[in-house]
């Protein structure tokens, strides 16, 4: 059995014990299920050293104590914790599956109606993504009814997201119909940024939400794209998330992935039909 030591880097302005980390690791677990590695020890140093100098705290113990008595810096703990790495139409062949077969599927049905989540949507290039998609099918969906629910749990990310503001590189490789249709450039003090047109934040939904926690939609949906999301929870949290989440969609809905992540061995009631792209069995 391990004992758990100081393991202390001289280079550390502040002390930070393997007994400090274990304490970091049980938090984040708990309130968001997220399992961290051991290799992740520096990242969690770094990270959390900046909010004990925003708070002008002494000591990783002095940082527990606010954190135990101030509910409000739980979000910015989290927020501080959780990676965001995300691109517009990343995993592309996603949003063409979307245009081919879910859009014909839901059309095939006569409802003109249809309901996607973007579950871990970071910055909202993924749920932006969507929305270009579906505006730009064979089948004109000007009549239907349409919602992209797109939650994470970092509220900073969230905030970036509902402005519609990025950087003009992040569409660099867009084609340049998407540029034209669906971005208006920024001007003044905006130079240099772009802004998502009405037309798409119109269709999306943004709302803060931890996934261990009561999930505010009903469903039926007809998709959800939770990609490289669960490779942060462990296995048990995985399967659980993964039995909700087919719940929520409809029979034969479909579920889209991260390449590092498969329901297999997890829950039997997805099954396999594409890459990193599965169907909700029953």
């Amino acid at each position: 059995m391990a004992v758990i030591g100081m393991n202390v880097s001289p280079e550390r302005e502040f002390v930070f014990t393997d007994q400090d980390f274990e304490t970091i690791r049980s938090q984040l677990y708990k309130h968001a299920g997220i399992a961290l590695s051991d290799y992740k020890k520096d990242m969690v140093y770094n990270r959390l050293v900046r909010r004990i100098r925003v708070l002008s705290l002494g000591s990783f113990s002095a940082y527990f104590s606010y954190l135990a008595s101030n509910v409000g810096e739980f979000p910015l703990f989290i927020n501080a914790l959780t990676t965001n790495l995300t691109a517009f139409f990343r995993e592309s062949h996603h949003f063409e599956f979307l245009k081919q077969v879910v859009i014909p599927d839901v059309d095939a049905g006569g409802l003109q109606r249809i309901r996607i989540w973007s579950a871990g949507c970071s910055m909202g290039e993924e749920p932006y993504s969507l929305a270009m998609a579906l505006r730009t099918t064979d089948i004109d969906l000007r009549e239907w009814d349409i919602k992209i629910l797109a939650t994470d749990i970092d509220s900073d990310v969230l905030e970036i997201a509902q402005t519609g503001m990025y950087g003009v590189d992040r569409i660099d490789a867009m084609p340049p119909v998407f540029k034209t249709r669906f971005f208006r450039k920024g001007r003044g003090q905006y130079s240099g940024m772009v802004k998502i047109a009405d037309e798409l934040k119109e269709m999306i939904t943004f709302k803060e939400l931890n996934l261990m926690h009561s999930w505010p939609m009903k469903g039926p949906l007809d998709a959800i794209f939770c990609r490289n999301v669960m490779i942060y929870f462990d296995k048990e949290t995985q399967k659980l998330l993964l039995n909700r989440m087919a719940d929520l969609l409809k029979p034969g809905g479909f579920l889209f992935v991260g390449h590092s992540e498969s329901p297999f061995r997890l829950t039997d009631r997805f099954k396999l039909i594409g890459n990193t792209i599965y169907q909700k069995d029953y």
